[in-house]
């Protein structure tokens, strides 16, 4: 992996020259580059909760220590560490992602049984922020189960703190929140419609009770969003939820069970749900790409649906372990690190994925999701930091920006 320190005094001038240049995004074609956001980096009372007064994930960002000779940890972002909740820290990300060529965030978005969570990072930090208006958002309805990981124990599952499948009664009140973000002028559209993503289908069939319940389920939120004057609901699945539950009957595969629930398309959040990662310590950047680029090119045709390419910059969830614990290779987040994941083979993911979407994807349905604006416990985001600076972003701009 590159150790570029000398360049991250250079990155931060980039970044603040681009927003007083007023650079505006020049696309070459009709890609939206969505960014998934992870909102953890504000105080959340449940958090507190569990974590005591005022822990946020950035707690587990400074902690973090070398695994290995060569482990460049702790990550160390340039802008410091910023409370996502604040609408003037908020309104600098949305200037570099405009000034970068990110079209728009893709929330994780959290609502169990008994309402929101992490949702401060939307409500107070982007919606608030004066230039909100520069790049599009839409919703992942992060549906999983939240486990207690943070940090994780060696070997240990961890407790679920908050079960993801919601009841009929949850989802419906959830709907009306949902429907209330897609009448922000800024909420993102395919094809007219906004878009919504799940991250788990299965998990939100489980919930519902069953395939047919779910369908109609679904049906609700897109009449809600048609009363609110909308043509529809654009639903995607993230595919690492596409799965048959234990004893299903109403459908027998997968693509059936997408065209029951009349899913518009699908897509992936990080690469690693599509490979296998080594039994050491590290593995290769190309060999995950590989890997995962073998998935891309058959899931649209193994799924009966329209597939989204994913490009991921890194992986290495390291800091979301127990630092004190002897670190090996075992359960997550105590998985192999990701090496070698340069921004130039970042650049040359987002070139493939780029030809993909042009060759694959019809004129005016065409997203592309990254991973990650700011998975930084998960060593994943394009924000800077003393490491590479903004070069993630830099990749992103040449990409997809005319000269």
């Amino acid at each position: 992996m590159d150790r570029r320190d000398f360049i991250v005094g250079a990155g931060a001038v980039l970044l603040n020259a681009g927003s007083a240049s007023g650079l505006a995004p020049r696309p070459d074609d009709d890609i939206v580059v969505a960014a998934y956001y992870f909102g953890n980096f504000h105080v959340d009372p449940r958090n507190e909760k569990a974590h005591g007064a005022g822990w946020t994930e950035w707690n587990l960002v400074k902690a973090a220590q070398p695994k290995f000779p060569g482990h460049h940890q702790p990550k160390v972002p340039v802008w410091g560490y910023g409370d996502e909740a604040a609408p003037e820290v908020f309104k600098k990300k949305i200037a570099a992602a405009k000034d970068h060529g990110v079209d728009a965030l893709i929330f994780d978005w959290y609502w169990y049984e008994d309402g929101p969570f992490l949702n401060r990072a939307l409500d107070e930090g982007y919606l608030k922020a004066e230039n909100a208006q520069d790049v599009k958002f839409a919703l992942m309805w992060a549906n999983h189960d939240w486990i207690d990981l943070h940090p994780a124990k060696l070997d240990s599952s961890g407790d679920v703190q908050y079960h993801g499948g919601v009841s009929r009664k949850a989802f419906d009140a959830m709907c009306d929140r949902v429907v209330e973000l897609f009448r922000h002028p800024s909420y993102l559209k395919i094809g007219g419609k906004p878009y919504f993503s799940l991250y788990e289908m299965f998990r939100f069939v489980q919930g519902m009770g069953g395939v047919s319940q779910a369908a109609a389920s679904l049906d609700v939120l897109r009449q809600k969003a048609i009363a609110a004057g909308f043509q529809g609901v654009h639903i995607n699945a993230v595919t690492w939820g596409v799965k048959l539950l234990p004893g299903e009957a109403d459908v027998k595969n997968l693509p059936e069970l997408l065209k029951q629930l009349h899913v518009d398309s699908t897509t992936s959040y990080v690469w690693i749900h599509h490979a296998q990662l080594a039994s050491k310590l590290t593995t290769e950047y190309a060999d995950v790409r590989q890997q995962y680029e073998r998935y891309r090119d058959h899931a649209a045709a193994e799924l009966g649906c329209p597939y989204f390419p994913n490009v991921t910059v890194g992986w290495d969830a390291s800091p979301r372990t127990c630092q004190t614990d002897n670190f090996r290779v075992s359960g997550y987040p105590f998985t192999s690190v990701v090496v070698n994941n340069t921004p130039r083979d970042f650049e040359e993911s987002l070139r493939s994925a780029k030809e993909f979407a042009m060759s694959k994807l019809p004129e005016g349905k065409r997203l592309i999701t990254l991973n990650s604006w700011n998975e930084w416990t998960e060593g994943s985001y394009l924000e800077p930091d003393t490491q590479n600076g903004a070069a993630y972003l830099d990749a992103v701009r040449r990409v997809f920006f005319r000269s």
